[in-house]
């Protein structure tokens, strides 16, 4: 760990905050040096870390990433069916796993607590959780009610390996009450979501947009309060970058 996070305190480690007054880059679609005044990076949990910053670990926990199909195909139950077929997040061609029973959360938790322990030992300090909303997608097959018991696994996961947890997405669920830290919130401006983040995170919301006029919009409200950064939708490592 590179101490910016996890302290050892009598054998027990101990979690703290996001820390506060610099930017925050988004770099899942590809790895740049960050420039100097960015202090927050997240990653695909395929990446290393970046040297010196607080970095956040990128975990597809409820879907399928698409280049890991291959893998998914080995764990056939684990994938939600409907009429034998996976069901799709059509807007990122992913396939919702199945979350509904308490057999396949434990089974599907395992295998994710692999990939935070390997976040913890490649040295990042925090882990998000991406897609807590996919039960919306799931045609009625899932439910709140079993992603936010999914969820509070992974919780626990990530705080026993000495990382922070980050709730992705479903503005409306206080994810607090599970144990999560921090929040990422993709567009918040654009879907007037960020009140609900920050009721429940307060200064703890890392902010991302796509649209200038979302960007704007949202460094003029929460700027001073929460790092937000603008990317294109593609998060290339060339592409969009700017900061309140």
């Amino acid at each position: 760990m590179n101490g910016l996070l996890a302290v050892v305190l009598a054998g027990v480690l101990a979690i703290g905050p996001l820390p506060p007054g610099t930017d925050f880059d988004y770099q899942l679609g590809g790895v740049v040096e960050p420039p100097g005044g960015v202090g927050i990076v997240a990653r695909d949990r395929s990446e290393e870390p970046a040297a010196g910053r607080y970095n956040i670990c990128y975990v597809n926990a409820f879907q399928t990433q698409p280049d890991e199909k291959p893998f998914w195909r080995k764990h056939p139950a684990l994938v939600l069916r409907r009429h034998g077929k996976p069901v799709v997040d059509s807007a990122w061609g992913e396939w919702l796993l199945d979350i509904g029973t308490a057999s396949k959360r434990t089974r599907l938790a395992r295998i994710v607590t692999g990939w935070i322990k390997d976040c913890a030992a490649d040295g990042y300090d925090a882990v998000e959780f991406d897609n807590l909303d996919s039960y919306t997608r799931s045609r009625t097959l899932l439910t709140r009610r079993d992603a936010t018991r999914y969820a509070r696994s992974l919780v626990k996961a990530a705080h026993a390996a000495g990382l922070a947890a980050g709730q992705k997405n479903l503005a409306d669920y206080d994810g607090t009450a599970i144990g999560f830290d921090f929040a990422v919130a993709e567009e918040c401006s654009r879907w007037h979501e960020c009140g609900d983040y920050l009721a429940h995170y307060g200064d703890q919301v890392l902010m991302i947009e796509y649209r200038r006029a979302d960007f704007d919009a949202g460094c003029a409200g929460y700027g001073s309060r929460v790092a937000i950064v603008l990317r294109d939708l593609d998060l290339s490592p060339d592409g969009v970058r700017e900061w309140c």
